[in-house]
């Protein structure tokens, strides 16, 4: 490697891909990564055959990196891993440093996802399944018993379509943005619709929507699922994502990795969240007033649902951005106004806000959606901000993510066991 005092050379100096790579100690590939992700800036010279970096902005980053240890120190008790997709931060979040909720307002959940893989925005741009992978997925969930749920089905489809890449095990970034375009919409497509006559065609949204629900996908409501996918694409290291980041430490393919936040994300804490926001709607709706099914959920000794988050002492921002877009859903109007009745009721308990599950119980009722509709939702919008994780952890140091237990059994020497 060249000494780093000559590679940070003048103020102004211009260094290759190649230089900049010796200088991070990384592979060329992963230095147009940092491109991908702002955290370099490149330019082409003129006549030039490829990129050059400024030699300070490179050795900056180089600093940064070796000061930022990838996980926390043991003092700290909380794991902490270095990322440069989600930033939460009063109450608010971010992208790539981008307000999430405008982004999720103005782009399909494609673009977005495409966005966050490669920092480049292309329009209009939709996934598309193979359907050799289509057809494995949709036999291998088809055998499955009739009361799977939701999480079950997609893992199972998941791990089918990995069956039918004999590239999976290819890490780079290309061959894993190939999988992932074709993942997703292969996980939507295996789910079986709710209407016989449903046509998979358009954005990923709208062939989710038939999976959904048997009413017909009208621009406003498909819109409103659109934005919740987008709104849930990350949201930093939830435990899902991280489960996801330890199989991609230990080099698991994208698939896999998939595979291992869908195990998480079935959790009452964590995806299944929505369903009992929902039921807790429908009860609202049947009974006519909050008071009741709240006073129940507290004699119960539970959490009321969909309500605060450990995140945002405000309202989480992903629900306030819902709740715009179901305002101009006619048929959200009455699960609104039950949503509005939980919260201002429970005020009188306890100062706690709306979080993003409950915003997606008013979508789920509001269509007319299974209670588990909330965890499809919430899985299929996950799986981009995955495989952005994924992509970030491949440019890690391999197995990094192998904590040391702290061991507080019996000392030895123990007698063998009679």
């Amino acid at each position: 490697m060249r000494d780093q005092d000559t590679a940070r050379g003048h103020d102004g100096t211009r260094i290759t891909t190649r230089e900049a790579a010796e200088l991070l100690g990384v592979k060329p590939e992963t230095v147009y990564a940092y491109v991908s992700r702002g955290q370099l800036s490149s330019r082409r010279e003129p006549g030039g055959r490829g990129s050059t970096f400024d030699a300070e902005e490179v050795a900056a980053l180089a600093r940064r990196n070796r000061r930022e240890p990838a996980g926390g120190s043991p003092a700290a008790g909380d794991l902490s891993v270095r990322t440069s997709i989600t930033l939460i931060e009063k109450d608010r979040y971010f992208y790539r440093g981008v307000d999430a909720t405008e982004l999720a307002d103005r782009h399909s959940y494609e673009e977005i996802a495409e966005w966050l893989w490669t920092g480049r925005l292309r329009p209009g741009i939709i996934f598309t399944a193979p359907e050799a992978a289509v057809t494995v997925a949709r036999r291998a969930v088809a055998a499955l018993p009739e009361h799977t749920g939701p999480t079950d089905r997609l893992r199972v489809a998941a791990i089918a379509a990995a069956t039918a890449d004999p590239l999976r095990f290819d890490l780079s970034p290309q061959a894993v943005l190939g999988a992932a375009r074709t993942l997703i919409p292969t996980l939507v497509a295996a789910l079986p619709p709710v209407r016989p006559d449903h046509r998979d065609e358009g954005p990923l949204a709208r062939r989710l929507w038939g999976r959904l629900t048997g009413r017909d996908p009208d621009e406003t409501s498909v819109r409103a699922l659109d934005t919740a996918l987008g709104l849930l694409v990350d949201h930093d290291l939830a435990a899902s994502t991280l489960a996801v980041r330890v199989a991609a430490s230990a080099r698991a393919h994208a698939y896999a990795a998939v595979s291992a936040g869908l195990g998480v994300l079935e959790g009452p804490l964590h995806g299944a969240a929505g369903g009992l926001a929902h039921r807790m709607l429908l009860d609202v709706l049947d009974r006519g007033t909050a008071a009741p099914v709240v006073a129940d959920e507290l004699r119960a000794g539970r959490r009321i649902p969909g309500l605060g988050h450990r995140l945002y002492p405000g309202e989480d921002p992903r629900a306030r951005a819902l709740f715009a877009v179901l305002e101009e859903l006619p048929a959200a109007g009455p699960a609104l106004a039950a949503a509005r009745d939980i919260v201002a009721t429970t005020a009188r308990h306890a100062p706690l806000h709306a979080n993003v599950d409950l915003a997606l119980a008013v979508l789920t009722v509001a269509s007319g959606m299974d209670a588990t509709a909330g965890e499809t939702v919430f899985a299929v919008a996950r799986t981009a901000g995955w495989i952005a994780h994924t992509l970030e952890e491949y440019e890690e140091r391999p197995l990094r993510m192998r904590p040391s237990g702290r061991y507080a059994g019996a000392r030895p020497p123990q007698p063998l066991p009679r």
